[in-house]
């Protein structure tokens, strides 16, 4: 695709993002998003085959650029003596500004894997991995550092990653 291309299918994208965050996944029809981006739908349908695939394309973006944000705001504190606890507090912080600036997209990635989508599923997946495997990381330097030993530092990072998406999700209601 070329650049005009790029920018074409970027405005779409963006229109998408922005009926999102003012509609329910569910109102947003293609016509909508077309007229936003000053478009037809026939422009619309060059680039995806309906709304879902448009909403996927945002989600690929924001896991993309987003699951190694997190993953670096757990990888990069420090995790010893006082400063854990500030360390802690920055990664829970971090973790809801992330989950506001892309709510839209985020609330429908739940709802459709809620609803049995293996492919919303998968970059659910690929998203939280990224942060909860900087944990195990994080964990599993800390035990070999002498650190007392908990659970599987992989079933503890999956539960701490897990309880922040929740109250990332919810955090507003």
């Amino acid at each position: 695709m070329g650049r005009r291309g790029q920018r074409t299918r970027q405005r779409l994208l963006d229109s998408t993002a922005a009926l999102l965050g003012s509609s329910t996944y569910r109102e947003v029809r293609v016509v909508d998003i077309a007229r936003d981006a000053q478009m037809s739908p026939a422009a619309f349908y060059q680039y995806f085959g309906d709304v879902e695939e448009a909403v996927l394309a945002l989600a690929e973006e924001m896991v993309r650029a987003c699951g190694p944000e997190l993953a670096s705001l757990v990888r990069d504190q420090p995790w010893d003596g006082p400063s854990a606890w500030s360390s802690a507090v920055g990664v829970a912080d971090g973790f809801l500004d992330v989950w506001d600036r892309h709510r839209a997209v985020l609330r429908v990635v739940d709802l459709a894997t809620d609803e049995g989508d293996q492919r919303f599923r998968a970059l659910r997946t690929r998203f939280l991995s990224q942060p909860s495997e900087a944990l195990v990381g994080v964990l599993t330097e800390r035990r070999a550092s002498g650190s007392p030993a908990g659970l599987d530092a992989r079933a503890e990072a999956g539960v701490v990653i897990s309880m922040l998406a929740h109250v990332a999700a919810h955090h507003e209601g």
